[in-house]
């Protein structure tokens, strides 16, 4: 098999070190400074990232060492590595007006392995192998632990989600945007998130060279491995596997999706606790995926465990939530 080993990891590289935005160097910076001494990175995300705003959430990773010493709280620090991320909101006033984000704290470790896809959730793999940036690194071994699980990413996605599509007689042709729409609706779905599909395609046509070039050479890799075979013909990869390896590959995904659908329910009640005023934001997020518009009374704020069953009853009922 031809190709460049080094040329995916070059690929992300290249993305992770290039600038970000005012907004989000101002959001790293308090990010880094919440989590400190522990903090290794700061990675930015997302849908700010891609459309170049900062209205509405932006989306980061803070990458810890050690969870002990990246919260002063011995509480948080248990439940982050008994099921992580932990997640927090943070809004602040900036020059520009208040700034909002949504981030994740998860271990060195623990990014490795979801990245690598040895765990039940596929937020981390499904989300960095999109393009993303390294706001802020401790020191350069910082980055280039970043720069190899954001690679691993994007093989993760590629080997466990390309034998979805239908292939005939173990072969197909790769297509990159048809790959990735499937690949995005899979991994939005096993976190239960209210995409639409239009949200779906947007993202793919933000940078669908990218994506391209990022699949084909993550094949390039699994394809060395053994994983499966890939030729070219006529710029095309042609891409095949054993009946085995094909059935084995779409049995683990119908067994890792609902299994990873209740760890993500599991996570989102314990986000309640660490959230903040969650709700709102809940509610926001609904209306902004799916145009359904649902308000919470100050009561059902200030105890949405106890009167906020209705509002996620009519959600349900109007199946929002897939």
């Amino acid at each position: 098999m031809t190709g460049d080993p080094g040329a995916l990891r070059e690929l992300v590289r290249a993305e992770l070190s290039a600038p970000a935005s005012e907004a989000a160097r101002e959001l790293a910076a308090e990010l880094q400074r919440r989590h400190d001494p522990a903090t290794l990175a700061v990675l930015f995300y997302g849908s700010c990232l891609r459309k170049e705003t900062a209205e509405g959430v932006l989306d980061f990773y803070v990458i810890v060492d050690s969870y002990r010493r990246a919260y002063a709280s011995r509480w948080l620090a248990w439940i982050n590595a008994a099921l992580p991320p932990n997640v927090f909101f943070v809004e602040r006033e900036a020059a520009t007006g208040p700034l909002r984000c949504k981030y994740a704290v998860v271990s060195a470790r623990d990014f490795r392995q979801a990245a690598a896809g040895r765990t039940l959730r596929t937020s981390i793999w499904a989300r960095f192998c999109q393009p993303a940036r390294a706001v802020y690194t401790r020191d350069p071994e910082a980055l280039e632990s970043v720069v190899d699980a954001a690679a691993q990413s994007v093989r993760t996605a590629v080997g466990t989600l390309l034998p979805l599509l239908p292939a005939r007689d173990g072969q197909l042709d790769f297509d990159g945007e048809r790959f990735w729409q499937r690949a995005l609706r899979e991994t939005y779905a096993a976190e239960m998130r209210p995409e639409r599909l239009e949200t779906v395609r947007a993202v793919y046509a933000s940078a669908p060279e990218r994506f391209d070039r990022a699949a084909e050479l993550a094949l390039e890799q699994l394809a060395r491995d053994g994983a499966l075979a890939m030729t070219r013909h006529d710029d095309r990869c042609r891409v095949s596997w054993s009946p085995e390896q094909h059935r084995r590959a779409r049995l683990t995904w119908r067994l890792r999706r609902p299994a990873a659908k209740l760890v993500y329910a599991l996570q989102l009640l314990k986000s309640a606790t660490t959230f903040g005023d969650w709700v709102p934001y809940v509610l926001w997020k609904l209306e902004r995926h799916t145009g359904t518009r649902l308000v919470a009374s100050p009561r059902q704020r200030r105890h949405p465990f106890i009167y906020g069953w209705p509002l996620l009853f009519r959600a349900l009922w109007r199946r929002e939530f897939r």
